[in-house]
């Protein structure tokens, strides 16, 4: 069975930080890209950064370039998304999602974690 289970979400204060964690299992990891997207009330999901676990690509949206950092431990099946100098925009919840290499849409993805940011 196919899961990915994200942690680390909370509420936090503008400027502080919080690591996400989006633990993979029932694929092959290294054969996956793994994205973070997140969704606002009343607003769009948008993509977040991206990690190409064959070959370690990283990718980030403007809005998160120089505050946010992802990483991936192939022998945990675990992505991480560090979260620095956090923004109360920033609040939402966050999902991670699983996409075959080689694919064009996001195949799996986990039940999300919320993140709240307080000014």
């Amino acid at each position: 069975e196919v899961q990915l289970v994200e942690s680390g979400g909370g509420l936090v204060q503008a400027g502080g930080s919080l690591r996400l964690s989006c633990a993979a299992s029932g694929f092959t990891f290294d054969d996956y890209a793994i994205g973070w997207f997140r969704q606002a009330p009343g607003k769009e999901r948008e993509g977040v950064s991206c990690i190409i676990n064959s070959d370690g690509s990283t990718y980030y949206a403007d809005s998160v370039k120089g505050r946010f950092t992802i990483s991936s431990d192939h022998a945990k099946n675990t992505v991480y998304l560090q979260m620095n100098s956090l923004k109360p925009e920033d609040t939402a919840v966050y999902y991670c999602a699983a996409q075959r290499r080689g694919g064009n849409e996001y195949n799996y993805w986990g039940q999300g974690t919320q993140v709240t940011v307080s000014s």
